[in-house]
């Protein structure tokens, strides 16, 4: 494990607070040593208070003790290391689909803006962010979003996790039967020197915005975009069920493409587990 920073994390929530209150009324930016999991603790507050009481709020924490991605997963987590932290606040969107593609778009691109002819961050269907260069493929970052009701209000908890610095110690080997698991990555082999508080400061008020602009017309507009960065366009896959097919981008409701033998499939589920079986060849990375 690496050795945790001796001077203690100088978080910009002022900074933060400043760009977002603006927009979203009763935002608040909130950090804590430690927790079991950001997403886990917002829920909490809102099944025992209810919505009156849980405003919109960013919660970072300074190292997750159980902190958990989509299917039930663990994300690893040390201080200094990676940056974990979610956003909760009362959403009403027509349509739930797509918002971790979304958020996931507003990420990277705040991580790597511009229009790259060739980005280094690469969206994977649905919650996963990867470096990928000449070197191969690494997990940069996932994305967990969760939802509670209190009547008729709907409260929406982003759960970010980004590694920064690299990991000291390799993953342990994949048991037998089960796929590798893919290698993580860090933010500073793109961007040396960037720490878990600037990582934030870049990615959090850009991600209020696209959340503000998901609930107002959905995933559509952002469809473009995902495909600037889609992982698995032209690559071959397989579905948890063992299906295998070829994927050709997302549709305007954010559900995967796949051209399988029994024809094309939409793919919405987020139970549903994608890997790609091939690696991206000269020509592939764009669907038609």
């Amino acid at each position: 494990m690496n050795t945790p920073p001796t001077a203690p994390i100088r978080w910009p929530a002022e900074a933060i607070w400043e760009a977002v209150a603006p927009v979203l009324p009763g935002f608040t930016v909130e950090v804590l040593p430690q927790l079991d999991s950001t997403n886990t603790e917002l829920m909490r507050r809102f099944r025992a208070a209810g919505p009156d009481a849980c405003g919109p709020v960013l919660l970072v924490a300074e190292q997750q003790t159980a902190g958990r991605g989509r299917m039930g997963r663990s994300w690893q987590s040390s201080v200094g290391d990676s940056l974990t932290f979610s956003l909760g606040l009362p959403l009403q969107p027509a349509d739930w689909s797509g918002l971790s593609l979304a958020v996931g778009i507003s990420v990277a691109e705040s991580l790597e803006p511009g229009n790259p002819a060739a980005p280094a961050i690469r969206l994977k269907w649905p919650n996963d962010l990867w470096l990928s260069d000449a070197s191969g493929e690494a997990k940069l970052a996932g994305i967990l979003v969760e939802t509670a009701s209190w009547g008729e209000q709907r409260y929406v908890v982003i759960g970010v996790g980004i590694n920064v610095r690299p990991m000291a110690q390799p993953l342990a080997p994949a048991g037998a039967g089960q796929p590798a698991a893919m290698p993580p990555g860090a933010l500073q082999t793109l961007l040396p020197g960037i720490d878990v508080a600037q990582t934030l400061l870049r990615v959090a008020a850009p991600l209020v915005q696209a959340v503000q602009a998901f609930g107002l017309f959905g995933f559509a507009p952002f469809q473009a975009r995902f495909a600037a960065r889609d992982a698995l366009a032209g690559r071959a896959v397989q579905l948890s069920d063992g299906t295998q097919g070829v994927a050709h981008g997302v549709g305007e409701n954010g559900a995967l493409l796949v051209h399988t033998a029994a024809g094309m499939q939409e793919i919405t589920s987020s139970e549903v587990s994608v890997r790609p079986v091939t690696p991206p060849t000269a020509g592939s990375a764009r669907p038609c």
